[in-house]
């Protein structure tokens, strides 16, 4: 048996490469968030099969975090989490968001801790008209 000889890529599928950087668990996910906007190439909406380029600017919206980042190398492959985070680096502005939405999101009051034991009678009520 030969070893299978590593070819250079000049590019790859967008669904593809989010896949294999660890963005999305499965290309299918990708392929979702790319279909509802949550993904613009270079500033602009994308469809799952458009090409990308070392070069490249995406930015991302998963969940709560939102990226901006630089594709340094493609990859067609799902490597370690250590390997994938080679393939791309986020920018400093898009570091220094993410962690003031996360530090605002731990800070903030969880929701209903203002509320004391059990609800009122007249409390009870109120719930079960809005939820019917």
């Amino acid at each position: 048996m030969s070893t299978p000889e590593k070819t250079s890529l000049s590019a790859l599928r967008l669904d593809k490469w989010l896949w294999a950087a660890r963005f999305f668990k499965t290309r299918s996910l990708a392929s979702q968030a790319i279909d509802g906007g949550k993904v613009k190439l270079n500033g602009h909406l994308a469809k799952p099969a458009k090409e990308v380029r070392q070069g490249d600017m995406l930015e991302l919206s998963i969940g709560h975090s939102r990226w901006v980042i630089q594709i340094l190398a493609l990859n067609a492959y799902r490597r370690p989490a250590a390997e994938a985070q080679l393939m791309y680096s986020e920018t400093a502005e898009s570091r220094l968001q993410r962690q003031l939405a996360s530090e605002e999101r731990r800070m903030a009051p969880s929701p209903g801790a203002d509320i004391k034991g059990r609800p009122t009678k007249r409390a009870r009520r109120q719930l079960q008209n809005f939820s019917s």
